[in-house]
């Protein structure tokens, strides 16, 4: 996945596997970070077909919608679930950042990534992203 300069996005993407009958199926919600549309719609597609076995082809796309912060001018800590593959093999781990908005702290950890364990834009999964109180903050740097 290649990420342009700019920040990244944050959508929500709900799809669906197409129904040969008319049988009820599952309806899937992602939260996708990318720095378009066309990424995000190709991001989704990758994670349904490794988790649910469900491709482009036999699927349908419901709802894409971009979401925007409720408070963008407050200064949050926002912890970071993330898993990456590197040459060694995968690896799961938990970053905390600073910063106004949630797509700006997903950015600088798809930065740091790359600075520090040189993991590609492409082998980086966001797991979870949540906002931390600054009580609760790990590490000492943050907040």
């Amino acid at each position: 996945m290649r990420f342009k300069c700019a920040e990244l996005k944050e959508f929500q993407i709900v799809g669906k596997p197409l129904s040969k009958t008319n049988e009820k199926t599952p309806i899937y919600k992602m939260r996708i970070f990318a720095p378009d549309e066309v990424v995000a719609k190709s991001r989704f597609w990758y994670f349904l077909r490794q988790l649910k076995k469900v491709r482009k082809v036999n699927g349908e796309i419901l709802r894409l919608t971009e979401v925007s912060e409720k408070s963008p001018t407050k200064i949050k800590n926002f912890g970071i679930w993330v898993r990456y593959d590197s040459r060694s093999g995968s690896h799961n781990m938990y970053r905390e950042y600073r910063d106004v908005m949630t797509t700006g702290a997903v950015t600088q950890c798809y930065r740091d990534m790359a600075a520090r364990h040189r993991a590609r834009a492409h082998s980086i999964q966001i797991m979870k992203v949540a906002e931390v109180k600054a009580s609760d903050c790990r590490l000492t740097t943050v907040h």
